[in-house]
């Protein structure tokens, strides 16, 4: 088995196309849009799938702010420099919610951004962000 995507519903599917793609640094894979059932997907990433897990962002019409509930809770991304990768997304317009450092009870350096629906991305510092 293996883990392909993770989808979350977004109220401007523009809006997170552009937070993942400029200011995460994801490429925009591939899009879908069903008119007829009311929905359109885009799916970004740092690769593709097999080798890479995606984001399917879901935008369903008409629909432009979901509730994120109590058991969701964040996304986690590997970044050679958690330090460098906040300035980067902060100089792009994103929320840096958590500044880098370590982990309480450990030293693993971490930080956390906010997307524009509001779901949690923390960053992980790894000497190799794979």
């Amino acid at each position: 088995m293996r883990l392909l995507h993770t989808m979350l519903r977004v109220g401007n599917l523009q809006r997170s196309i552009d937070f993942y793609t400029k200011v995460m640094g994801m490429q925009l894979l591939r899009t879908t849009d069903r008119p007829e059932q009311q929905y359109s997907l885009a799916f970004v990433g740092y690769g593709s799938n097999p080798e890479h897990a995606e984001i399917e962002l879901t935008y369903n019409y008409g629909v432009e702010q979901y509730e994120l509930g109590t058991a969701y809770g964040h996304i986690a991304i590997g970044v050679p420099d958690a330090y460098a990768a906040c300035e980067k997304i902060r100089a792009g317009g994103g929320a840096v919610t958590r500044e880098p450092g370590p982990v309480k009870g450990g030293s693993t350096v971490i930080a956390f951004v906010t997307d524009p629906d509001g779901y949690k991305i923390e960053l992980i510092q790894r000497d190799s962000a794979a």
